[in-house]
């Protein structure tokens, strides 16, 4: 198949499906999505619920909203606070609840909160309002990591002494080790993110593989594409085999992009990092280099992140665990609703939360040939 149509055709699911349900082992498998676009297009085409019985298709620690630790919302909303300070940041983040507020609060109540599609935006604000500092908030995987560090290169060149990162960037194949590490759910086999396999490539995922013995397949976002990724989980599973495979060949190379990979090794190193519902793992974030500490927001405006309080009804880190689905959470749909949520689950455009409400039992699916 070479064109996204064939990718939807209705006959060509069936066909995979059948394929699936002859490949099904006599045992349940369980096979976790950690992509938040693979999310929603399983949700949208019905993918969950079509599937055969005995195999089961689990949300993870895919949506890099979602992940961003609260006490890290805090801390944008109080730099978001400051005199002379333009905060900005992707669309999601605006609405995620922090301890007390969120950024929106913020605005409301006279902040300076601006909505970027890229980070470049950010620089182009500070080079032309020399007399603000403008913060942009770093948050996302491995896929939006370059643009980030570009938008420090490009503030560099400029010369800009306004311009400075609140870098919460989070890394996904020490997610993966940490989930399995830790063996609450029982979890047969991965489907790779596509766009993060872009950058970093297949080959990142060999550690999965060799560690824990457990199939990576990265997968595209179409229907045929998550059926195809989950036959070669299966074959991988029949065969007794454990091996990184890729079905979205046509965007992922083993290597990833050299390109890409360099600028942000250029910008950032490894550090910890603290994923909510996860805790801290080891690795798997991104923190700015001494040679670019210049535009560290958190030196230049001496805050630090603390580690702030989620809403006591909200179940968004168990469902980021998959130790629990999102219908499953007993504020959902009631408490919880993408008008009034309670939760980064619900807000994000790539939340399990929001996949669920939005397309579950009881809405409107949309129609794109599952």
């Amino acid at each position: 198949m070479k064109y996204v149509d064939e990718f939807r055709d209705s006959a060509t699911c069936r066909s995979l499906l059948g394929n699936i349900a002859d490949r099904l082992p006599s045992r349940p498998v369980t096979i976790m999505e950690v992509c938040g676009t693979h999310t929603h297009a399983i949700a949208r085409s019905g993918l969950r619920a079509a599937v055969p019985e005995g195999l089961s298709l689990l949300s993870g620690p895919g949506c890099p909203v979602c992940v961003t630790a609260v006490g890290e919302i805090d801390c944008a909303v109080e730099l978001a606070g400051r005199d002379g300070v333009t905060l900005c940041t992707f669309g999601d983040m605006i609405r995620v609840p922090g301890s007390e507020s969120t950024l929106a609060d913020a605005r409301a109540a006279g902040a300076s909160v601006e909505l970027c599609y890229s980070p470049m935006e950010a620089v182009e604000l500070a080079e032309r309002d020399p007399g603000r500092q403008v913060v942009f908030v770093g948050v996302g995987f491995e896929t939006t990591a370059p643009t980030v560090a570009g938008a420090a290169l490009e503030a560099r060149r400029l010369g800009l002494r306004n311009f400075s990162l609140l870098v919460s960037h989070k890394l996904i194949p020490p997610a993966m080790l940490a989930l399995l590490a830790h063996g609450e759910v029982a979890i047969d086999a991965f489907l790779c993110p596509g766009h993060v396999s872009v950058i970093i490539g297949s080959n990142a995922y060999r550690p999965v593989v060799e560690r824990f013995r457990v199939p990576c397949v990265v997968g595209g976002f179409e229907p045929a594409d998550v059926l195809q990724a989950i036959s070669l989980m299966l074959d991988q599973l029949a065969d007794g085999r454990a091996e990184v495979e890729t079905q979205y060949s046509r965007a992922v190379r083993p290597d990833g992009n050299p390109r890409a990979r360099a600028i942000v090794d250029r910008v950032f190193a490894l550090d910890d990092a603290r994923w909510r519902g996860i805790g801290t793992i080891p690795g798997s974030g991104l923190k700015l280099r001494p040679e670019f500490a210049e535009f560290d927001a958190l030196e230049r405006f001496g805050v630090e992140v603390k580690a702030g309080r989620e809403h006591p009804a909200c179940r968004c880190g168990d469902v980021l665990r998959g130790v629990l689905r999102a219908r499953e959470c007993g504020a959902f749909g009631r408490l919880c609703t993408p008008d009034s949520p309670l939760g980064p689950c619900m807000v994000s455009s790539e939340g399990a939360c929001s996949a669920e409400y939005r397309y579950g039992p009881g809405r409107a699916a949309e129609e794109d040939g599952a």
